[in-house]
This record gives C-alpha cells, structure tokens and sequence, in this order.
C-alpha cells in the first residue's frame, strides 16, 4: 500500500512543477488518468517522450519544429517580404490565432536582461541580420511584450535595424503595458498588427 502511495504522490508532484498546475489541479489530473483505460495514459507519455526527443528550433526561424524548417517557413502561401519578430515560439500561435499576419517569424528566444546576464548576444539577433540580407525582408514588425525587457529589446533591436534597407514597424499599443502576448485575445492581437506603426529613424 505505501508503494502504491509513493507513485501517486509522484505523479501529483511531476503534476504539479508544470506551470499554472496548483496542487489540487495536479491531484485532479493524477486521479482523472488513473480512473481512465491504460491506452489514455500510454499515448500521454509517448506524446511527451516522442515531442522531446523530436522537436528542435527550425534552422530560419527558431520556431519549435520535428523538421529542419518549420511549416510556416516551407509554406508557400506566406508572404516572404515580411518578418515578424517576437520573444517566444508560443507567441506565435498567439499572433497564428489572431489571423491577421501572413508572413513568416523570427523567434528570438528571449529578451535583454542584465539582471538574468542575458545580452543581446545571447539571443538570436544576429540571425535576424543575416535574414534581413540575405532573403529580401522589406518589412521587420517588432511584436515584444510591454515589459520593461522587451522594451529594452525592442529600442535594442530598432539601432540594429537603423542601417538596414528594411522597413520596421511595431505593434499597436493595444496591449496593456507589461502584459504578454501569448496571452492577449485575438481581436486585440488582431487590431494591434493591423494598426502597427512604422519607426521612423
């Protein structure tokens, strides 16, 4: 019996480290697996097992793929000239959602932040130069959060851009200040690409 407890009280905590899952919830989802057939459990883990040994960053875009480039960069259908840039890949499904961008991305896996020793070397700018040389962008948009690192980053990156034939545009300040984009509704995302606003420098 003290075995069998021992595992339930490790899967409530393997629950429980995922964020936004509070110690009732992962009580919850332990006793909710173990009520189902073996079957809803197995393809859980082989999910998960499968999706870390196979998911990587796409080679153009950092975007989370299981091939060399994710299906935003193969698609034909994206218009080619314009690049969105953003913190985190799952700020894109946010912006996917909103329907109203048809370019492609660039995820630069972070902002600037002294405090954590992160500058901007550590994140995938430099890439984003090379793009901008490389494949023909006309237009880089700057989809940051409003706190205060992605400001940081966002004032970063326009001095980058500054010698660039690139045009550069921001998001509408539709969003409340400090607030992150992955979890904005679509219409606000969608009112906040459409009235983005170009940087003059």
């Amino acid at each position: 019996m003290q075995a069998y407890q021992d595992a339930i009280g490790e899967m409530i905590d393997a629950f429980a480290r995922l964020p936004g899952i509070s110690h009732r919830g992962a009580e919850r989802l332990t006793y909710y697996l173990l009520q189902q057939p073996e079957e809803v459990s197995d393809t859980l883990a082989r999910a998960v097992h499968n999706g870390r040994h196979s998911i990587h960053y796409c080679k153009r875009c950092f975007n989370l793929t299981d091939e060399d480039y994710c299906p935003i960069c193969k698609s034909s259908k994206r218009d080619t000239h314009r690049v969105c840039v953003v913190e985190e890949a799952r700020d894109i499904i946010a912006i996917e959602h909103s329907g109203a961008y048809n370019g492609r991305y660039h995820v630069l896996g972070g902002v600037i932040s002294p405090m954590d020793g992160i500058g901007p070397d550590k994140l995938h700018i430099k890439e984003l130069m090379q793009r901008i040389d490389e494949e023909g962008i006309e237009e880089i948009i700057l989809a940051l959060n409003g706190s205060v690192e992605g400001e940081a980053t966002t004032l970063y990156l326009i001095s980058q851009l500054h010698n660039k034939d690139v045009k550069v545009s921001r998001i509408a300040q539709g969003l409340s200040a400090g607030s992150d984009i992955k979890y904005a509704d679509q219409m606000t995302l969608s009112r906040a690409i459409e009235g983005r606003t170009e940087i003059n420098y």
